[in-house]
């Protein structure tokens, strides 16, 4: 491809993405003094004619949508060398993909997202206009003037009219994502066909999984426990293979979604344990099976002590003594240690070695009231860190993940901060070093103020 610094009167600065048939640049015009993106197509494919007419039907197509919920198009040209082009709105926020980064998003965030995405699905069908390719990777996100997030559909270059629809002979659409009548050549389709595709984002926003096959979709709610079973429910109805069965339109799939984001994200199990509605869902979830527990709460020994011969650090065990670790002195004022059930992580029930142990172990359920404490659960089945990777903390702000690793421990650390009672929430999933992938293990922090006991805490980890 021939170098280029300029396209008409467009600036280009660097490239924002390269598929098959094209690159999108980000370029600055000077007329409008702003940022916008320009798609160029591929100099291999310069001369068909039916890939040509397929780039500049995309640009028809969004200038037809004409809506706010999907890119816009300004300009539209040709290189000297025969190359079309056209000029959009460009997003600086990135796509859903890149938020998907970071590992599933909170529950009434990823439910906002997608309604906002089938909204502009819904302006699409309204101008007559199926898109055909609805994926993170497509749904932009915008930042207005005022600050506020704006979700714009793109990439229509698999879109066709609803007039044109009925009669598709070819497949499109991308693994995941494709409903089946899109898979197979000479089925029509019409607007369920993109419910399907939003059903599958909301599914990977939730989970941080792709949807499976058709009809062979595991529903959410496995893989994320405090999901809540009126979400599970709407996000499985989208992703129904008899399109009859699906939401009727993309407007009435965003509506219910609408409804389920403004409500309380914790599961109605998680509800019926504290009765309280707007506790944290996960924390409640994974500590039921321990603070609900006949034992008793105890007072632990201190067993080091600083210099001076005040109380540095207790160590702890659990009633089965396979579990031991050490905590800050003033975070072990209650324990309970026995057991827990791995199923309330999503992984095969049992009563398998566990403890909790806090300054407040009543206050744990919910993030509003600050708790110094430590949840440890051990799992002989399954896989943590698949699980840990689909949690999420309502009202708390994800910090990122990093890895743990020391003579007896390696996993995955993921932590939230900015929680509801100003403090942060850690989730690690370890496995031995060695090797050997059993026993694993659970960890949950949680703490008060600045600060992160973590790395301490999970050095200090024993588990025989």
């Amino acid at each position: 491809m021939h170098s280029l610094e300029r396209i008409g009167r467009y600036r280009l600065e660097r490239p924002l993405g390269t598929g098959a048939f094209a690159t999108v640049w980000l370029a600055h015009d000077p007329e409008l003094q702003a940022p916008v993106a320009v798609k160029v197509l591929a100099e291999n494919w310069a001369h068909r004619l039916d890939i040509r007419e397929r780039f500049l039907s995309e640009a028809r197509l969004l200038r037809r949508a004409g809506s706010g919920r999907v890119v816009q198009v300004y300009d539209i040209g040709e290189l000297p060398d025969g190359r079309p082009y056209f000029v959009m709105e460009y997003a600086d926020g990135g796509t859903l993909a890149d938020l998907l980064a970071a590992g599933p998003l909170p529950v009434p965030d990823a439910l906002a997202l997608t309604a906002e995405a089938a909204r502009g699905a819904a302006a699409l069908h309204e101008a007559g206009i199926v898109h055909r390719d609805i994926k993170p990777t497509n749904v932009l996100l915008h930042t207005a003037p005022d600050g506020t997030r704006r979700v714009l559909l793109a990439d229509l270059g698999l879109a066709k009219s609803l007039a044109q629809a009925s009669v598709l002979t070819l497949a499109a659409g991308s693994a995941g994502y494709q409903p089946p009548e899109q898979a197979e050549p000479g089925e029509g389709i019409d607007e369920r066909a993109d419910v399907y595709s939003l059903g599958a984002v909301g599914y990977e926003l939730v989970t941080g999984t792709v949807p499976g096959p058709p009809g062979r979709v595991v529903p959410p709610g496995r893989l994320r426990p405090d999901l809540g079973e009126d979400v599970d429910r709407a996000l499985v109805r989208a992703l129904e293979p008899d399109r009859a069965r699906r939401w009727p339109g993309a407007q009435a799939f965003a509506h219910e979604l609408d409804r389920l984001a403004a409500g309380p994200p914790a599961v109605r199990s998680a509800r019926r344990l504290d009765g309280v509605r707007g506790r944290l869902s996960t924390v409640t979830l994974v500590l039921a099976a321990v603070l609900t527990a006949t034992a008793a709460a105890v007072t632990v020994t201190i067993v080091t002590q600083r210099h001076d011969g005040t109380p540095d650090e207790v160590r702890v065990t659990d009633t089965t003594g396979r579990v031991a670790l050490q905590v800050p002195a003033d975070w072990g004022r209650e324990l309970r240690g026995s057991g827990w059930d791995p199923h309330a992580l999503g992984l095969k029930a049992g009563h398998e070695p566990g403890l909790v142990v806090g300054d407040d172990l009543a206050r744990w359920p919910d993030l509003t009231a600050g708790v110094n404490g430590v949840f440890v659960g051990v799992s002989e089945h399954g896989d943590i860190t698949a699980r840990i990777k689909a949690l999420a903390h309502s009202g708390c702000r994800y910090s990122g993940s990093r890895t743990f690793a020391d003579a007896d421990w390696h996993g995955l650390v993921r932590a939230w901060s900015g929680c509801p009672d100003g403090g942060s929430v850690t989730e690690t999933a370890l496995s031995p070093v060695g090797g050997a992938v059993r026993p694993q293990v659970y960890v949950q922090v949680r703490q008060r103020g600045a600060g992160d006991a973590t790395d301490g805490i999970l050095r200090s980890l024993r588990v025989s």
